[in-house]
């Protein structure tokens, strides 16, 4: 049979063992993409957070002009 020749047994050790190895790749490779797609969504996440921020900023910077623009007019108003 073919399990009796010479080194067929060795062979098919070196197979299970190298499915096992690119099993473990596979895995590892699947576990990289679900953490690069993990981080891809936390970056997509802290940018619109950060425009947002920026939002906020841009329109506080135009209510304390305009408080100041009023604080003129009113002080021109009680010369």
């Amino acid at each position: 049979s073919l399990l009796d020749e010479p080194g067929t047994c060795s062979k098919v050790t070196g197979c299970g063992t190298d499915v096992i190895a690119l099993t473990k790749q596979v895995l590892k490779g699947s576990r990289s993409a679900e953490l690069l797609g993990q981080a891809a969504r936390n970056m997509v996440l802290q940018e619109d957070a950060i425009l947002h921020s920026e939002d906020v900023s841009r329109r506080f910077l135009l209510n304390v002009e305009q408080s100041s623009n009023l604080q003129d007019q009113l002080r021109h108003l009680l010369k």
